[in-house]
């Protein structure tokens, strides 16, 4: 409980005595975000169609048809 206190305290005066920040984004900035997200975007898709290749693969294995020659 002294803990969360002493944080949410913290916290507290971390937000008070914060100053304005003049930064400057130029516009680069958001086309460099913009392929972030998109690269974020095509690599989750390829990991993703990666493994779900290997689990249908693998059940494809499993539970597939047997060929009538190897009966």
């Amino acid at each position: 409980m002294k803990k969360l206190f002493l944080l949410f305290f913290s916290l507290i005066v971390f937000m008070l005595t914060t100053s304005k920040s003049f930064a400057y984004l130029d516009p680069g900035t958001g086309s460099i975000i913009l392929q972030a997200i998109l690269g974020f975007i095509a690599a989750s898709i390829a990991t993703l169609t990666i493994y779900w290749n290997k689990f249908k693969n693998f059940f494809t294995k499993i539970f597939g048809k047997k060929d009538k020659k190897n009966k």
